[in-house]
């Protein structure tokens, strides 16, 4: 389910330098199959071939919608996004790639309360980016990923090519 890019090639062709779909789990994706039989079950009276096409529908309709609804959290052009959230890498500060107890403490009491979160369930790195921006109100991003260490190597490498463009 994970979806990043990291070829130099694929990044010039999508204008990315990194990319990940933030998918639900696999036990999300399996509860969310349960809907089949709870639908055919509803149905089943009215007609049973009726009833398993709808369960199979409403099932294959719920798991769509979850992938679809999924945040992405790339950065490309000069920009890290986040779900719909977007900043100019410019204003950030060094990220903090952190996994484990380090993870799960900042998920939790270590929540700046004036930060900015994408947190995902079933995905425990985070990476941690202050914000340098002093007008800007938040003074951290704190985003859920499977490659943690990756994002933060492609905000590092936005933020050399920023400085090298002179922006």
């Amino acid at each position: 389910m994970q979806n990043t890019v990291s070829s130099p090639n694929r990044a010039s062709a999508q204008g990315a330098t990194y990319r990940e779909r933030l998918s639900p789990s696999l036990w999300l994706l399996g509860a969310a199959a349960i809907v089949a039989p709870m639908v055919a079950l509803v149905f089943v009276r009215i007609d049973p071939a009726i009833s398993l096409v709808l369960g199979v529908a409403a099932a294959v309709g719920l798991i769509t919608l979850l992938l679809a609804a999924s945040p992405v959290v790339a950065v490309a052009d000069g920009r890290l996004r986040a779900g719909r959230a977007r900043i100019e890498v410019e204003h950030l500060g060094e990220p903090v790639a952190l996994s484990g107890e380090e993870a799960r403490n900042a998920r939790g009491a270590g929540l700046d309360p004036r930060g900015w979160y994408l947190v995902r369930g079933g995905i425990d790195p985070v990476v941690v980016i202050p914000v340098t921006d002093p007008d800007d109100p938040v003074t951290s991003w704190t985003i859920s990923t499977r490659t943690p260490d990756r994002l933060a190597a492609a905000v590092v490498r936005a933020q050399i090519t920023q400085r090298s463009r002179g922006r």
